[in-house]
């Protein structure tokens, strides 16, 4: 699947906890493609680890946190983001799909 607006950079913690990490500020008429766009990785996140989903530290596969905000440096635009955290396991299934690095 191929992301418009949702670049993912990677990080990894000592103990292997991947989170993939994207941020996007967009006008108003480019709210609903990237509202979209999260809607199709939470949607794959949920098919492929179906029921997995909860705080990597109670046993869960991936959690997430997803934020959306006016963006304070101009009005008009909202700054969207996503920040996704999995076990190894789920990250490599991740890096598959969305072709990160």
């Amino acid at each position: 699947m191929s992301l418009q607006f949702l670049e993912f950079d990677y990080s990894e913690d000592p103990q292997g906890t991947g989170t993939f990490d994207a941020m996007a500020s967009v006008r108003a008429d480019q709210l609903a493609a990237v509202r979209q766009e999260v809607a199709q990785v939470l949607d794959w996140a949920e098919s492929a680890f179906a029921g997995q989903r909860a705080p990597l530290d109670e046993g869960g596969e991936w959690d997430l946190d997803l934020q959306e905000a006016p963006d304070p440096a101009s009005p008009a635009w909202q700054v969207l983001t996503l920040s996704i955290a999995g076990t190894a396991r789920f990250c490599a299934a991740f890096r598959r799909r969305f072709g990160v690095a």
